[in-house]
């Protein structure tokens, strides 16, 4: 189907009006209420009965813990015909809350979902639009889970995924070859190997009879050493980091086992996984040096993110009639998210949009969740869930939009 321009603007005029009808409910019961109580992952039921309840109460039937995810849930309007689903993330951060912005993120796929919905009713464009909650992007990989319990199926029926996440503005726009603008339709994000290591000795007292002792510290120690000395030879887009977790208990007691928390990043899952494998031989050198075993327990993968030429050019476009300036396609960036997970199972759009924050200020940091609680913030994030409810429309309305965002999905370009 084919769908004229008249019939678009018309679109997009019930999307900005509907949008804007909500945005201050949404600011207060969305936004502010979800900032003001963080959790992080999979433990974010506060967020998941504010959320459904205030979809019920606007009329959508919800399926609330979704999937087999307690904190997950579901919403669709329409029957039949391709869908598009807006990906809605909710969880905070250990400590200091929501410093990456998911009360944003939350609040921008409502927004999109609350004014696509109204104009795909009004104007009977014909396919599905879906709301999914999807919990523990920080660190649990719920999106991974939710691919994996059949939230994406069957993938081909699913036009286009779609979310975006917010950056700091002054980072935006340090980068003087892109000049002001207010987001990417496009950013670059690594896929990322998450696993907790564990090495086991032999407890000994350390004055003593430290002879009788395996040190399993010793071999968590050899370990990190071991990678940093690998570091040197990673190409300089490749991450590795880890933190030590459980280190021993007294200085004066041998320690049996120690457990440390590892990230291996990279631009794509095949690089990933050949340098997860060298890091690996990194932390079993320091287990055999040591006479210690060592035990691995992997989290949810993270692909890389797979950017879909199509959708985010649609979306540049929607943005520019909102008088925002959006770059495409951009290859930079070290981050990663399991809305990469999602972008090889469907055609997606992950786009990033700027709020005003202090100088210096980067996400992960107390004072980034403070400019996520902002009015100016808050209306960033409406102007972009307005791009994002006409990026969804278009690709419903629109037969050469879906096709096309379908082919750069089954030809993805690796090297951006």
């Amino acid at each position: 189907m084919e769908t004229s321009s008249t019939d678009m603007e018309q679109a997009r005029e019930l999307v900005n009006s509907r949008i804007d009808q909500v945005s201050q409910e949404l600011h207060e019961k969305v936004n502010k209420a979800l900032h003001a109580n963080p959790e992080t992952c999979f433990k974010e039921f506060f967020a998941h009965d504010t959320l459904t309840s205030l979809l019920e109460l606007h009329g959508f039937n919800v399926t609330r813990s979704s999937y087999g995810l307690e904190t997950s849930f579901d919403v669709c309007v329409g029957d039949g015909g391709r869908q598009v689903v807006f990906c809605a993330e909710y969880d905070a951060l250990p400590e200091i809350g929501h410093a990456c912005g998911h009360n944003l993120i939350a609040t921008s796929s409502i927004a999109a979902f609350f004014g696509a919905a109204h104009a795909m009713c009004r104007l009977n464009i014909p396919g599905r639009l879906r709301l999914l909650g999807t919990p523990a992007e920080e660190a649990g990989g719920g999106k991974a889970k939710l691919i994996d319990a059949g939230a994406f199926d069957p993938p081909e029926d699913i036009a286009a995924a779609i979310m975006a996440h917010p950056i700091s503005k002054q980072r935006l726009n340090s980068n003087a070859s892109l000049g002001d603008i207010s987001g990417l339709a496009g950013p670059k994000a690594t896929a990322n190997h998450k696993f907790h290591v564990e090495f086991h000795g032999k407890t000994a007292h350390a004055a003593s009879g430290p002879w009788g002792g395996t040190n399993a510290l010793d071999a968590a120690v050899s370990a990190y050493q071991n990678v940093a000395l690998l570091r040197q030879h990673i190409r300089p887009d490749e991450r590795i980091h880890s933190i030590f977790e459980v280190g021993g208990t007294v200085p004066n007691i041998i320690p049996d086992y120690t457990r440390m928390n590892w990230c291996v990043r990279a631009p794509t899952i095949a690089r990933a996984d050949l340098l997860l494998e060298r890091v690996k031989s990194c932390i079993g050198a320091g287990a055999a040096a040591s006479g210690c075993r060592v035990s691995y327990t992997p989290s949810p993968t993270y692909m890389n993110l797979r950017a879909n030429s199509t959708l985010c050019h649609a979306y540049v476009e929607d943005m520019d009639k909102l008088g925002k300036k959006v770059i495409a396609l951009h290859n930079e960036g070290a981050g990663s998210t399991d809305m990469g997970n999602v972008s090889h199972v469907v055609p997606s759009f992950h786009g990033v949009f700027a709020i005003p924050t202090d100088p210096g200020v980067v996400s992960h940091n107390p004072n980034f969740a403070a400019a996520a609680a902002t009015d100016g913030a808050h209306a960033e994030a409406i102007t972009c869930a307005k791009g994002m409810a006409m990026l969804a429309l278009r690709v419903l309305a629109d037969d050469s939009i879906a096709s096309k965002a379908r082919r750069d999905f089954e030809t993805p370009d690796e090297t951006h």
